[in-house]
């Protein structure tokens, strides 16, 4: 980062402006969790195998229930095996520092956010969290921790009868399903804090964006409110993305090639001026 980025970085810091970090499957692939889109979210059922944005609809719910659960509880026991990196950490301290001014966007169902101390009511979980359900036909808004006695799967293992039971709405015995959003689904408030997530663009001095491509609509719809709104953008990636552009066609903004778990802990101390 060039002296007069860290400058610029530093008088938002001192100033009253909302900070913003936005993340995706960037920082969680550094605790090991892969992207659940390519072939490791890739799911065989009889000598068919479905692709991710098959598995991942309501509409194959409906059609193979216990087929679309096995799939979340196989990706629930991969996302609880895996810890918090110093990426993570870093946004910790982060929000410690800045308090009611910090923000976290995550598209990530992982639970590591809050895994490694960040708070629930400023971490959006915009699609949802993988130790979650909820009721498949709606009758609450109610979401629900996955009971402890459902354990995760492995590619051969079937759901149970007791798994079945336990994987009920509590409030009406209807089968539950993940609380996760599908891709024939649409961003609500209620679950997935979609006008909550602009509101917070609009008041964005700062936002960081960490290990996401663009891929998906409200995180789009996010940077382009703060590009909208002359905010500064920072993107923090691997390698040259969608957000990378725009905050490098945005004022003042700039993009940052490499890990967010190094990354990070270095742009913790820039804003914090190493105080923590």
């Amino acid at each position: 980062m060039r002296k007069e980025q860290q400058r610029l970085v530093q008088d938002i810091a001192a100033g009253a402006g909302k900070i913003t970090v936005l993340t995706g499957a960037g920082i969680s692939a550094e605790s090991g969790i892969p992207t659940f889109r390519g072939p490791e979210g890739y799911w065989t059922v009889g000598s068919k195998v479905y692709q991710p944005q098959e598995m991942a609809t309501f509409h194959m719910f409906c059609q193979m229930p216990d087929e679309v659960w096995k799939w979340y509880l196989y990706r629930m026991g991969v996302c609880g095996t895996a810890t918090p990196n110093s990426g993570h950490l870093a946004l910790v301290a982060m929000e410690h520092f800045f308090g009611d001014r910090f923000t976290l966007i995550t598209q990530n169902v992982d639970g590591l956010h809050l895994r490694a101390g960040n708070s629930l009511p400023r971490t959006y979980q915009i699609h949802g969290n993988v130790f979650h359900m909820r009721c498949s036909l709606e009758c609450t808004e109610q979401v629900y921790p996955i009971p402890e006695a459902v354990l995760p799967k492995n590619k051969e293992e079937s759901l149970t009868d007791t798994d079945r039971e336990h994987l009920r709405c509590p409030n009406c015995g209807a089968r539950s399903r993940p609380h996760i959003l599908l891709f024939d689904e649409s961003y609500n408030e209620h679950h997935y804090h979609f006008y909550s997530s602009l509101s917070v663009a609009r008041q964005t001095a700062l936002l960081i964006i960490v290990g996401t491509a663009g891929a998906t609509n409200l995180p789009n719809q996010v940077a382009r409110e703060v590009y909208r709104n002359n905010g500064v953008i920072v993107d923090v990636n691997i390698e040259a993305n969608t957000f990378s552009q725009l905050a490098q066609s945005s004022q003042h903004g700039f993009s940052i090639t490499g890990s967010s778990s190094t990354v990070l802990p270095a742009l913790l101390e820039i804003l914090t001026g190493g105080t923590l």
